[in-house]
């Protein structure tokens, strides 16, 4: 039986004296009813305004007369908390009253104990931090007591109680600035008892609960993030002719896709999950296509499953030999993957030939592989998201033909002499890439479904504004793919 963890969770109210990280208290309210309000117990405690007994600000806590050890006869006892990391501090001070003996501090906590509900459901007191103070000092000091070990980030609830003690005389303490690590898990509401419990399991011990957990048995795995959604495809149409404009149909390529993002519990990428499905091509080129993650080093990536490059170079984690950044190569022929019917030029393009049942394909790239990370370090979900995915195509074979969605940049082994000739008039130094003069572009993505158009039908013959959505750079018409009265050339859409 694998080993379970358990969690104890309680949704916690806000404050007037409690932070995400400490429980505070001073007097300064001028009224100790609020405070108690707030959970807090005093006995044998009251507020000064006194010059002589202040110590900080306009008002401070000031004992009575004491003259017993007893830990309950005088003390400041904090609201259930669970108790953080580090020091309790306050500042402290002996009063100048004639005849005092001795006088100290002893600082205790109280667990809670479910079953004891006749005493508030305090379990027993342990104290673990004594200060006695010099009775002929009557400096102000700072009490420093240290958490201890046993309650330290627990995650159980416990009371603070700080106790005054003495004998003889008429000397009191005064107090203030009382800072305990931790966070206030009291409810003012239900008499200050702690909100109710709520075990949560966390099978996997990766510090996230299984009802949060997509993956509760895999403590290398946690959440799913998807685009363009958990159960929808958007779609990639390419243009194969660059530099020139061909004829321009936007069929040479049509691909869905999917992309999940695998995260664990520190929100470090494990796997990019793409699926992709192979629509159509009308194109007479054997076309590869592959991704570019943009701003991530080939040596970030363990490994690369599912993909199909066939002949050509890769490195020994599935990456393309020689790029810098970590570019994968789907497939090498698109009609390796997708055999052509015979009639018509391509494949799902022409009205006339058989419907082909498009191809699916899976690429899992694998990040951190069962815990470790690869020689480059981990990468971010902010650092991978769906803008770093740089999807392009490379032309009948030709590796270094590579066709991008406009200004997205050319992996290392792009033949960037094509810049700039023919319709081409990209410049890269200046961020502008394949595209025309009027911006036409070689490669579309839209975020859903996408009725591409039959084989030698101009793009822009289909769908009537198209030229006025790419020329304004996506100012114009940007539902220009829908299909809605005037938009489109139903005849020319396969």
């Amino acid at each position: 039986m694998k080993k379970r963890f358990f969690y104890i969770i309680i949704l916690a109210f806000l404050f007037p004296l409690a932070t995400s990280a400490q429980v505070t208290l001073n007097a300064e309210s001028g009224n100790r009813a609020i405070e108690v309000g707030n959970c807090w117990q005093f006995t044998g405690q009251t507020y000064t305004s006194l010059t002589s007994e202040v110590l900080s600000g306009s008002f401070s806590i000031i004992s009575g007369q004491m003259n017993s050890f007893s830990l309950t006869n005088s003390f400041i006892k904090t609201p259930w908390m669970k108790i953080g990391s580090g020091n309790i501090t306050f500042i402290a001070k002996i009063g100048n009253q004639p005849n005092t003996v001795s006088r100290g501090v002893r600082v205790s906590y109280i667990p809670y104990n479910a079953s004891s509900s006749s005493t508030g459901f305090e379990g027993t007191l342990t104290t673990f931090y004594t200060r006695d103070f010099n009775v002929n000092d009557l400096n102000t000091v700072t009490v420093i007591a240290p958490i201890p070990a046993a309650i330290a980030n627990s995650t159980s609830l416990y009371k603070i109680m700080v106790s005054f003690v003495g004998q003889g005389g008429s000397g009191k303490i005064m107090s203030d600035n009382y800072i305990f690590p931790g966070t206030y898990w009291s409810n003012p509401s239900n008499s200050c008892q702690p909100l109710p419990v709520v075990v949560v399991i966390d099978t996997d011990g990766d510090g996230v609960p299984d009802a949060q957990d997509e993956y509760p048995n895999d403590p290398h795995r946690a959440y799913n993030s998807y685009f363009p959604s958990q159960t929808s495809f958007g779609t990639l149409a390419f243009e194969d002719n660059w530099p020139l404009k061909g004829d321009y149909d936007f069929n040479d390529v049509v691909m869905g896709y999917n992309i999940k993002t695998v995260t664990n519990a520190a929100n470090q990428v494990v796997d990019l999950v793409a699926s992709f499905r192979l629509l159509a091509s009308g194109a007479t080129f054997s076309n590869g296509f592959g991704f570019q993650i943009d701003g991530i080093a080939a040596n970030k990536v363990s490994k690369v499953t599912g993909n199909k490059p066939g002949t050509m170079p890769m490195a020994a984690n599935g990456i393309e030999s020689g790029q810098p950044l970590a570019t994968i190569i789907v497939f090498s022929n698109f009609f390796g993957e997708m055999v052509r019917p015979g009639v018509g030029i391509g494949v799902n393009t022409d009205k006339a030939g058989p419907y082909i049942t498009p191809t699916n394909m899976q690429v899992v790239v694998n990040f951190i592989n069962n815990g470790v990370l690869p020689p480059g370090g981990a990468v971010t979900l902010s650092q991978l998201n769906f803008s770093a995915l740089n999807f392009f195509i490379f032309a009948n074979g030709d590796r270094g033909t590579e066709i991008h969605l406009p200004d997205r940049a050319p992996t290392a082994h792009a033949n960037t002499a094509l810049f700039g000739s023919g319709d081409d008039t990209s410049s890269p130094g200046a961020g502008r890439t394949y595209k025309t003069s009027n911006n036409m572009p070689w490669a579309i993505n839209i975020v859903q479904g996408f009725d591409y158009t039959i084989e030698k039908a101009a793009i822009n013959e289909a769908y009537n504004f198209f030229i006025d959505w790419a020329s304004s750079g996506g100012a114009s018409y940007a539902n220009w793919f829908l299909n809605l009265p005037g938009y489109r050339n139903a005849e020319l859409i396969y």
